[in-house]
């Protein structure tokens, strides 16, 4: 439990809101879809989920552990599918450096794929593995979000880590 709040604190310290932000992709993305008024569903995570599918109209999608979510998906957005050798989006509450180069290396991610990770604050094994995760040179974009954190595979872009609050 501390280790939330304080985790929390040093986030808020840290975190910035669109105008903080130098990468026009990042900022277009914080702008258009993070900060749109709509609100697609309460948990602030499946939120963001639902957000950036419309927002980047990604079709190939891959949601582990977390059935009820594939559901809610299907419901909002019936064009997508969710069997796929590659993915334009994956959402997952587990990701360390080990599975993302697993995926990285059959194929499954491809430049332009994002990944989802929800409750990064949650512990602080959790809050290490994704530090751990975001240093990886394959990692161009990775954005905090506190409750999430979103990663984006972007070769034509420069290495930037951003703390968003949404």
């Amino acid at each position: 439990m501390w280790f939330k709040v304080n985790s929390y604190l040093k986030f808020l310290i840290k975190s910035t809101n669109a105008h903080g932000v130098h990468s026009p992709f990042v900022f277009n993305f914080v702008t258009q879809c993070l900060y749109s008024q709509k609100k697609l569903h309460r948990n602030k995570t499946i939120n963001v989920l639902l957000k950036s599918i419309g927002y980047f109209n990604f079709k190939k999608i891959e949601i582990n552990g977390a059935p009820e979510v594939e559901t809610f998906v299907k419901t909002k957005f019936a064009a997508t599918s969710f069997d796929n050798p590659t993915v334009d989006i994956l959402f997952t509450d587990l990701m360390d450096d080990s599975k993302f180069m697993e995926l990285l290396s059959v194929g499954k991610l491809h430049n332009n794929s994002m990944i989802l990770v929800d409750g990064i604050h949650q512990t602080k094994e959790k809050w290490e593995e994704w530090k751990n995760l975001i240093a990886s040179p394959n990692i161009t974009v990775s954005i905090d979000m506190f409750h999430c954190g979103t990663i984006f595979i972007r070769k034509e872009q420069v290495k930037e880590h951003f703390t968003i609050r949404i």
